[in-house]
């Protein structure tokens, strides 16, 4: 166990712990904050490829200041939690993961379980909607920068660019059923190259929030790319009960806006929060102290005793 004191003089303690999902083992953080008893928590993970040190830490810090427990995770084949292929990414997988994460949550000692929060960003954005839609014993969701919609980010990165990421996908289905390793491809690349993310400012956003020591490979099983276009949140964002808080980037290159506030429109009980920036300055900067704060307020409000 580390304990730590945030900016505010505030301390805290980090521990590991770690849960089973679906036969394997998925590592994660444990944010206490001293000095409360029961605190409620919020379950957090990354988005695209991204492992949970990839800019979470300064989120969960700002919360557990606020007297808000905070549970980071990695999914299955990411950071130091196990399976293979290393980096496969599938929503599907990230799902379950998540609703086991919650199963682990809901048996910690000293936790408020009834006043548990999700936090998603990008692509995990999108998974605490469809996590919401099914547990509606969830408290609130904080959806940042989310991906809603495979076909509108489809719209929004190009036809062409598709039509690569579909032959390099078929090669990669071609190696599963030969038995072979998978075919791998990259994650974040600049313009002139092929990557999953390709936009201006994907490379140096995305980058921008990986540690220098990082393990971390530039790199995914192709595969992903035939399941990202029919993976669409927002068909589920009627069936959210709870009260949740849409970030929506209006400058994002890989996330149409439009496609967030129809999403948030369908939700019953949805604040959406604009921002003139684009997909990846959330993380960073003054960009990312606005969104903090706006994030930890709703958590204020909504996780109240």
């Amino acid at each position: 166990m580390k304990r730590n004191r945030g900016d505010s003089g505030k301390h805290f303690t980090i521990e590991g712990s770690h849960f089973i999902s679906r036969g394997l083992t998925c590592r994660g953080l444990l944010y206490r904050p001293e000095g409360i008893s029961e605190p409620p928590v919020i379950v957090m993970a990354h988005g695209f490829a991204a492992e949970m040190a990839f800019g979470i830490p300064p989120f969960a810090e700002r919360f557990v200041r606020q007297g808000i427990a905070a549970f980071l995770f990695d999914y299955r084949c990411f950071g130091k939690s196990e399976g293979e292929p290393r980096n496969l990414v599938s929503p599907s997988r990230h799902v379950r993961d998540w609703h086991s994460a919650l199963a682990h949550v809901r048996t910690l000692n000293g936790i408020d379980t009834g006043r548990i929060a999700l936090w998603g960003s990008s692509f995990s954005g999108g998974h605490v909607i469809t996590v919401a839609a099914r547990d509606h014993d969830i408290a609130a969701i904080i959806a940042q920068v989310p991906f809603v919609d495979g076909v509108s980010t489809v719209r929004r990165t190009g036809y062409l660019h598709a039509l690569q990421a579909t032959g390099a996908s078929l090669r990669d289905l071609l190696r599963i059923l030969t038995f072979r390793k998978p075919y791998y491809i990259p994650v974040v690349g600049n313009p002139d190259t092929f990557a999953l993310m390709n936009t201006p400012e994907s490379y140096p956003g995305y980058m921008s929030i990986v540690p220098e020591d990082t393990t971390w490979r530039n790199e995914c099983p192709a595969r992903i790319a035939l399941q990202l276009l029919l993976y669409r949140p927002r068909s589920l964002a009627k069936k959210v009960r709870c009260p949740a808080l849409l970030v929506c980037a209006e400058n994002d290159s890989l996330i149409a806006p439009d496609a967030v506030r129809k999403t948030a429109a369908r939700m019953s009980n949805a604040t959406i929060v604009s921002m003139p920036v684009g997909h990846f300055d959330v993380y960073t900067g003054s960009f990312f102290e606005e969104v903090v704060a706006a994030e930890a307020d709703f958590l204020q409000k909504h996780l109240s005793a």
